[in-house]
C-alpha cells in the first residue's frame, strides 16, 4: 500500500470510528485500528524531537500517548482535519515530556516555561537581527522584564547536568576531582607558618623532647628511657617548653 493509500485507509477508519455509538461492540477494535493506521504521523513527529537527548524509544512512546489522546478527543463536526488536529497535540505531548521529565535539576513550572519562551525567542531573534539578541531584545520580544529573561536563561543551566565521574578533557581524571573542596588545614596555615621560629627559641634538648613526644608518640617514660633522664624532669622540660611556645606564638599571631 501506497503512502497516499495508506493515509486514505486511515482517514476511511477514523470516519468509520467517528460514525460508531459509543457503546458499539466493535469499536474498540476499529479504534485500535485506527491508531495503528496513524503510527506513522506519530513517528514522524518523534522524529523531529531526535538527538535532544531522550532515548527514541521514550520519544515514540510519548507520541504514541499524544496521538491515542488526538483520537479520543478529536471531533469531525468541527470541520479540522485529523492531521490538523493531531499534529500540535502530539508534538504537545512531547513537549510536555522534555518540560515535565527530562531537566536534570527540577526548577519550577513558571521557570521551566520561562526558559522555553526565552529559547523560542532567542531562535526568532536571531534569525531576524542576524546576530544573538541582547538581554534588553529578548525582554522586548517576550514583554517580560530583564530580571525575568535572566531568570530563565540561568534556568536553562538545569536542564542537564555533567556527571562528577565524566572524564576532564582527553585525559581520565574524573571532573569531580579538579573540582575545589574546602581545605581544612587552611586555617592552621598560618599557626605552621609560626611554629618554625617559635621552635628555634627552644634549647635542642627541649626541641627533641617535643619531637618525640608529639611526632614520635612515646611517652614520657620511654623519652626519658630515650634521652637518660628522669620522667619527672622530662614532665618539667615538656611543660616549660610547651609554655615557651604559647608565649611565642601568642606574640607572633
Amino acid at each position: 500500500m501506497t503512502p497516499p493509500e495508506r493515509r486514505r485507509h486511515a482517514a476511511q477508519l477514523l470516519a468509520t470510528l467517528s460514525e460508531m455509538p459509543p457503546r458499539h461492540p466493535d469499536r474498540a477494535r476499529v479504534r485500535a485500528e485506527v491508531i495503528e493506521a496513524w503510527l506513522p504521523l506519530a513517528h514522524h513527529l518523534a522524529n523531529r524531537f531526535a538527538g535532544r537527548g531522550e532515548p527514541r524509544e521514550d520519544l515514540d512512546q510519548t507520541a504514541i500517548v499524544g496521538l491515542i489522546k488526538a483520537v479520543n478527543r478529536y471531533d469531525p463536526d468541527r470541520g479540522v482535519e485529523f492531521v490538523a488536529y493531531a499534529i500540535p497535540t502530539i508534538a504537545g505531548e512531547i513537549k510536555r515530556h522534555f518540560r515535565d521529565r527530562c531537566w536534570d535539576v527540577r526548577v519550577p513550572r513558571r521557570l521551566q516555561e520561562l526558559r522555553a519562551a526565552t529559547s523560542d525567542a532567542t531562535t526568532a531573534l536571531t534569525q531576524a537581527l542576524g546576530r544573538s539578541p541582547t538581554v534588553a531584545e529578548l525582554a522586548a520580544h517576550l514583554g517580560r522584564g530583564e530580571e525575568e529573561i535572566l531568570e530563565g536563561l540561568e534556568a536553562s543551566r538545569a536542564y542537564s547536568a555533567v556527571s562528577l565521574s565524566t572524564p576532564a578533557g582527553e585525559g581520565e581524571t574524573p571532573l569531580g576531582d579538579l573540582l575545589g573542596t574546602e581545605d581544612e588545614e587552611l586555617e592552621s596555615a598560618e599557626l605552621r607558618v609560626a611554629l618554625g621560629p617559635a621552635l628555634a627559641a627552644l634549647d635542642p634538648r627541649e626541641q627533641r623532647i617535643l619531637t618525640l613526644r608529639f611526632y614520635g608518640n612515646l611517652t614520657q617514660s620511654q623519652i626519658a628511657e630515650r634521652i637518660g633522664i628522669s620522667q619527672m624532669h622530662v614532665s618539667r622540660l615538656l611543660a616549660r617548653a610547651l609554655s615557651t611556645l604559647r608565649g611565642q606564638l601568642s606574640d607572633e599571631l
